[in-house]
């Protein structure tokens, strides 16, 4: 094998395509990784933007094979997706479980850890989960985002009866509608352009426009735009006593109004990683499509034009192959 490989790296706002990357070395409880397929996601362009002060390795969405697991040798050779928090397990919020949110984490390509634009990786063992073999690597590419979609399911009960509104129809209000649509809940979302809609009618999801929303008439609204407005939009669509599920992630300050949210007694959740194994149970049975959102594929060597690509308006998914 040789001693370097190619990646993505980000520096000061700005990517460069690198050759000279060392292969990392998997520590103790991680193996290496080959990187499969990645996806670019409006996180990954957020960063270039200066969402964290990240210097590294560019990338969380990914499919990989174990190469090497010194500790755990019978996972080499397996085909798998990574959680993207990496925790101590010792600190206050790992005690209570909380360990995505644990005080000395380190976040795959986002903080403190290189992330997936590139030929390998490494990943602690405890945060792998083994592809199924009918799970093509054009929808496990797509296990940390449907996770993502689905993770406020575990904090916030959503009934039958409930109307719920999802602000936002791109590459991450897709997989959030798509999942809610199994709710049974009387389900709308707000959609620009025809694709996104054509896209949300295949899950039989209602499309409106931002002027065609009722005010206060919804009991759940997810805002998923990745734009500070849409959370406007959320603010002025919730009912008296409703929910608001924040997906977006941006960079900068974002001026709000609470003073409504205090005297309407909104309920604001952030959301942000989810489950993986409910995700792959999802994609294992088909029930969701992702490969629906795919616009380009580029070879890692391409990678400064594949984030190029993902950054046009009214581009889905862009994925990168280190493999090609």
């Amino acid at each position: 094998m040789n001693k370097t490989m190619l990646g993505l790296w980000l520096e000061d706002g700005q990517v460069r395509l690198r050759d000279d990357l060392p292969i990392p070395e998997p520590g103790p409880g991680e193996a290496l990784l080959r990187v499969r397929l990645a996806g670019v996601c409006a996180t990954d362009l957020e960063m270039i933007r200066g969402y964290y002060p990240f210097t590294g390795i560019m990338g969380h969405e990914f499919v990989g094979e174990v190469v090497r697991a010194p500790d755990a040798p019978e996972w080499e050779g397996r085909r798998v997706v990574g959680e993207i928090n990496i925790s101590c397990g010792t600190c206050r919020y790992c005690r209570r479980g909380l360990h995505k949110h644990c005080e000395n984490r380190t976040v795959l390509g986002i903080w403190k850890r290189n992330g997936v634009f590139a030929e390998y990786v490494t990943l602690p063992i405890a945060n792998l989960h083994a592809v199924p073999e009918s799970v093509p690597d054009e929808a496990a590419v797509f296990t940390e985002p449907l996770a993502a979609a689905m993770e406020y399911l575990e904090r916030v009960h959503i009934r039958p009866s409930d109307r719920v509104l999802v602000v936002g129809a791109g590459r991450l209000g897709q997989l959030v509608a798509w999942v809610l649509s199994f709710t049974g809940a009387d389900l709308q979302a707000v959609a620009r352009h025809p694709r996104q809609r054509e896209l949300l009618a295949a899950y039989h999801i209602p499309t409106l426009s931002e002027d065609e929303v009722e005010p206060g008439a919804y009991d759940v609204v997810v805002e998923a735009t990745g734009n500070p407005s849409g959370l406007a939009l959320a603010r002025r669509a919730v009912r008296p006593q409703g929910t608001i599920v924040l997906k977006s992630t941006y960079a900068g300050e974002v001026t709000f109004n609470f003073s409504p949210v205090v005297v309407d007694e909104i309920t604001l959740v952030g959301s942000r990683c989810g489950p993986f194994p409910a995700a792959l149970r999802h994609l294992e049975a088909a029930r969701i499509q992702p490969q629906r959102l795919i616009d380009a594929r580029y070879p890692l060597r391409a990678g400064l034009d594949a984030l190029r690509h993902a950054a046009q308006p009214g581009v889905f998914k862009v994925l990168i192959d280190p493999t090609a």
